[in-house]
């Protein structure tokens, strides 16, 4: 267990900062390479480039608690159930999302 960080690439958990626009407005966020990886493979999943694919996931959190207080947190715990689905077997699938909003664009 010890060895599953320490024999990690150093690449996976480098970290990168990306510029999105969310709801018209650019933001910055700063993730591990791992966790941009796995954006990147929900996003494709879906259809969506990974700034469309958290626009979605952040106007479904606005939407259903009124703001999303650390995006770069909520952004890992989407990674984490997602691998945790994995785990167990279901569906790893995301649920089918629409885009909400039109202007969400890579800044």
């Amino acid at each position: 267990m010890c060895h599953i960080y320490a024999s990690a690439d150093p690449a996976r958990y480098r970290s990168t900062t990306r510029s999105i626009r969310l709801h018209g407005c650019v933001t910055s966020v700063r993730l591990e390479h791992e966790f941009w990886r796995i954006l990147e493979a929900l996003a494709g999943q879906q259809g969506y480039s990974v700034s469309e694919f958290i626009g979605e996931l952040y106007s479904e959190i606005v939407s259903e608690r009124g703001e999303v207080a650390n995006l770069a947190s909520m952004l890992r715990v989407v990674c984490a159930i997602h691998l945790g689905r994995c785990d167990a077997g279901g569906d790893a699938r995301p649920a089918q999302v629409t885009p909400a909003n039109a202007d969400i664009e890579t800044a």
